[in-house]
């Protein structure tokens, strides 16, 4: 797939756009010499680049990935952290939140395409888009409490919006790492793919989904992100409100149009 352009965020994330896939922008992680091990300065550049791509309206599927060849992200940076005081932990802190939950808040929907390794931090990061595609050689796991600290980076309250609160509760408090197919057959990943089609197959579907409407896209995501664990009535007033919000916008008014003439919509994006 050629790459039409390259924006990079410091020195390991880079945003690329693809030949025939203007609207799907692709968020590298590119710190391979270290596994993409997430440092202070990888976590800075993780949270630019979301806060670049949540402003830019062009954009309506966002696919996570990784450069290096056997892991997707092994999660914190733990030579650095080795060298740091109490204070320095302190004041590192909201860098580290500002990458997961920059993942997190990105308002298009976003799909990781994870391969080999993605433990601690890095399956926090995976965590944090609304559609995991996995290969067969992913390897996922929050390790955090084996090393004397708690996922810090969304796990302790994504896993169990995705597996339920008694099978993550085993997963932390064992640590353990689970592999590709039991992933799948658990919930941890959505999509099992054959080794080495991850990246592929997720910008294939960040294709699919790119066809659609971007104002309708957002307003989904928001509606199952805010609705998700609230009461029936509750949930179904913020379905309500983000139905209102694209009711009377020119994509709703396109799509219409567009279905009953038989042809494929040119949204406005408004």
């Amino acid at each position: 797939m050629t790459v039409t352009s390259e924006q990079r965020f410091g020195e390991f994330v880079v945003v690329r756009r693809h030949e025939g896939q203007r609207h799907v922008a692709e968020l590298v992680l590119d710190r391979p010499k270290a596994m993409n091990a997430v440092s202070t300065d990888m976590a800075r550049s993780i949270a630019a680049a979301c806060e670049a791509l949540g402003a830019d309206r062009d954009v309506r599927a966002t696919v996570l990935t990784s450069s290096h060849e056997r892991a997707f992200c092994v999660g914190a940076d733990l030579k650095e952290r080795n060298s740091f005081t109490d204070a320095d932990l302190v004041r590192q802190r909201p860098t580290a939140r500002a990458a997961y939950t920059g993942v997190l808040e990105l308002p298009m929907p976003v799909i990781a395409a994870v391969h080999g390794f993605a433990l601690g931090g890095g399956f926090e990061l995976a965590l944090a888009c609304d559609v995991i595609v996995a290969d067969t050689t992913t390897v996922v796991g929050l390790p955090e409490v084996s090393v004397g600290v708690i996922p810090g980076g969304g796990g302790t309250q994504l896993l169990p919006r995705r597996v339920g609160a008694a099978r993550a509760a085993e997963l932390v408090f064992s640590a353990r790492r689970v592999e590709a197919a039991e992933a799948r057959e658990l919930g941890l990943v959505d999509e099992l793919v054959e080794a080495g089609r991850d990246r592929e197959e997720s910008l294939a579907l960040g294709g699919r989904i790119a066809a659609n409407s971007p104002v309708g896209l957002r307003a989904a995501k928001k509606a199952l992100r805010l609705g998700h664990g609230l009461d029936l009535r509750a949930g179904l007033e913020v379905e309500d409100a983000a139905w209102r919000s694209v009711a009377f916008s020119g994509d709703r008014a396109e799509g219409v149009a567009a279905f009953n003439e038989k042809r494929r919509p040119d949204w406005p994006g408004e």
